[in-house]
């Protein structure tokens, strides 16, 4: 069976409990690749995972979740380094996987711009080089700063590991503009890969896995004579931030980079149409095995960058460029076993124990089985052989059984009622696909799970306590909530005196805990683990109530379900229902309130930064009608580029209300209310369109 036949079996519940496991498993893998550049599955697994995602959200697009991985682009960046926030995002790309998809970007992209549907886009292709993203800021052409994505939102400082590679230039050759920034990729070719491994085998030492973790590593080094010694390259390719217009095109701005001195893909080529997409994709698709450096697929953008600056990003990725991966790799093995993970919010999730199996250069022994429904709909049994496909950025996935080779005697698996951890009833509640322990805090699964997660680092990212530490210091009484861990001062003699640790390692701990009594309310909401709360959601939340004292009231306020605190929670573009109500649920229960409180006591929570923008930052907006000079999208990214909150209902907290052709209720509520109104006209001005 497709995917695309198995994603339209689902039900709303099946749905979003898949929606709420994947973004878990994708974090975690975006976590692992970015941060530590040890991924824990392939390329193609990790994109078929992402691929899952966004197969759902497009059939349930009113299940999207805030923390949506279509919202994220990798994930925190680590210690080690001084940090770098990037002025214009460095956003990832959505991945296409055959003609109809990108049949379909092309299609969105159209709509979006309110164009005819003959409407020809021109594209640029570039091969998309298996390699660290870098951002590269010259200022009056000289190079005085380099970062990795990091998060995308901030990277790290590796300007001195940058400096030693002969492919950076130093100061760029011609006239530039007084400040720019140059995005690009360093790679390792496969033959200096293997040279360097030879030698190392020679020498007894430590031999890497791929190229890319390997040249990952070689620029964060935290001594530059390391990476000076690696022979890196880079390929030049895109623009952030740059003071003044730099082309009109981006074929002509990939020249302006050979001009200053970049390094281009050779092989990116201008295509008159998106027709001629297919052809190079398979001509890339053959060249692949010859090439000095890995690929994993094609990048296509669309070459007008005006066209480029209107169609914005929607998440973490543009609207005007997509990555055409190339197909999944696929393998066999008998699967062993199969255990149950026990989850932060007590969801029950199957995972496949399986005989070591190499997919894609990677030794798989699990795979996720997603919950009880998939398992009988597979008729998954211990002992079967199975297909897997490595394509996301999660463990992999069991594609079918091998029915003929199913062993005498396999019986169906029956899923456990109970937790196996605390023992407490795991019950299904009507109308979800995910089984969960209903122990809730008495549940030590939970509990530390929730533990992991208040320290995690786009959490409390506190130095030196890890999931490893967590666990150990729950296991023997140090900390059961997380007001403990910021009462470990109190305990440094203890800490030292365990196994492993020391006076020093006890105190250094101690300061990192102190370090971390101040903190934002995105990272500070995220923290608490709220069911549906992920990271983009936490910032959503932050950046429209403004502050804690004013979130924790509506909050509280909200647990009334037909209030008005209830009602503006579920007008936030990116919330709704689902999650007010699990916001709504995580109030009212007593328990919660009083961690949070303990917690308010112990820290200083930061209120949002201020959103950047004119005459919008900071003001709630409704679009109401039809607008004639652009799409309802359009104007709506805009709106939240310049720092507006885009909200679907209007309210006495509502700023603006623009109103197009055939406006309805919205508009006359408007008028009730004495909200400001505009006409499409004014709306333009008002946003800069002139």
């Amino acid at each position: 069976m497709s995917e695309a036949t198995e994603v339209e079996r689902l039900t709303e519940a099946d749905a979003a409990a898949e929606l709420a496991r994947l973004a878990a498993e994708i974090a975690r893998h975006d976590r692992a690749y970015h941060e530590q550049d040890a991924p824990l599955v392939s390329d193609a697994e990790y994109d078929a995972l992402r691929r899952r995602n966004a197969a759902i959200e497009a059939r349930f697009p009113h299940l999207v979740r805030p923390d949506s991985p279509s919202a994220r682009v990798g994930a925190a960046p680590a210690g080690g380094f001084a940090k770098v926030r990037h002025r214009v995002p460095m956003l990832s790309l959505d991945n296409a996987f055959a003609a109809d998809d990108f049949a379909e970007f092309c299609a969105r992209a159209r709509r979006f711009l309110g164009l005819a549907v003959g409407t020809r886009l021109r594209f640029v292709a570039e091969p998309k080089i298996d390699g660290l993203s870098i951002s590269l800021t010259y200022e009056d052409g000289r190079f005085v700063r380099g970062a990795t994505r990091g998060d995308g939102s901030e990277g790290e400082d590796v300007t001195a590991n940058l400096r030693t590679m002969d492919k950076v230039p130093q100061k760029l050759r011609g006239k530039s503009p007084k400040r720019v920034e140059i995005r690009g990729e360093v790679f390792m070719t496969k033959a200096d890969f293997l040279a360097f491994n030879e030698a190392q085998a020679a020498a007894g030492q430590r031999i890497y896995a791929n190229p890319r973790n390997f040249a990952a590593g070689s620029l964060r080094q935290l001594d530059p004579a390391i990476t000076a010694q690696r022979k890196l390259g880079l390929f030049a390719y895109g623009m952030g931030e740059s003071s003044e217009p730099v082309a009109d095109t981006h074929w002509a701005y990939l020249a302006r980079l050979r001009k200053w001195g970049f390094d281009v893909n050779p092989l990116s080529r201008r295509l008159a149409g998106e027709a001629d997409a297919d052809a190079f994709q398979q001509e890339i698709g053959l060249a692949r095995g010859t090439l000095a450096y890995d690929i994993d697929g094609v990048v296509y953008k669309i070459d007008d960058l005006g066209l480029q600056r209107r169609l914005g990003f929607v998440g973490r990725a543009p609207r005007w460029a997509i990555a055409w991966k190339f197909p999944a790799e696929q393998a066999t093995t008998v699967l062993a076993d199969i255990g149950i993970q026990v989850g932060r919010t007590g969801a029950l999730t199957p995972v496949a124990q399986l005989e070591p199996v190499n997919v894609g250069g990677v030794l798989v022994t699990r795979a996720t089985l997603h919950n009880e429904d998939e398992i009988a709909r597979k008729d998954v049994r211990v002992g079967d052989t199975v297909v897997l496909q490595r394509a996301g950025d999660v463990i992999p996935q069991i594609l079918e059984v091998v029915p003929e080779r199913r062993p005498k005697g396999a019986e169906p698996y029956v899923f456990p009622d109970r937790c196996p951890v605390c023992g407490s009833l795991a019950v299904r509640p009507p109308g979800e696909a995910v089984r969960r322990c209903t122990g809730g805090l008495a549940c030590p699964a939970q509990a530390v799970e929730r533990l992991v997660h208040f320290v995690s680092r786009a959490a409390f990212d506190i130095e030196g306590l890890g999931e490893k530490t967590i666990r150990a210091f729950h296991e023997d009484g140090l900390v059961g909530t997380p007001a403990d861990i910021f009462r470990l001062a109190d305990r440094e003699a203890e800490i030292a005196a365990r196994e492993g640790w020391g006076e020093t390692s006890a105190a250094n701990l101690v300061r990192a805990i102190a370090a971390r009594r101040r903190i934002g309310l995105a990272r500070f909401i995220y923290a608490l683990g709220i069911r549906r709360i992920g990271e983009s959601n936490a910032r959503l939340l932050a950046r429209h109530y403004g502050g804690f004292a004013p979130w924790r009231a509506r909050m509280t306020a909200a647990v009334e379900a037909d209030g008005e605190a209830r009602h503006e929670l579920d007008s936030i573009l990116g919330i709704g229902p689902a999650i007010a109500e699990e916001l709504a649920e995580f109030f009212a229960e007593p328990r919660n309130v009083a961690v949070l409180d303990e917690l308010a006591a112990l820290l200083t929570i930061e209120d949002a930064e201020p959103a950047e923008g004119g005459a919008l930052a900071g003001k709630s907006i409704v679009f109401t009608g039809s607008l004639e000079t652009m799409t309802r999208p359009e104007a709506k990214a805009r709106a939240e580029s310049l720092g507006a909150k885009v909200t679907d209902s209007v309210s006495r907290r509502t700023d603006l209300v623009v109103v197009g052709a055939d406006a309805g209720s919205k508009a006359k509520r408007a008028t009730e209310l004495g909200v400001r109104t505009l006409t499409e006209d004014e709306w333009r001005e008002l946003a800069g369109f002139g």
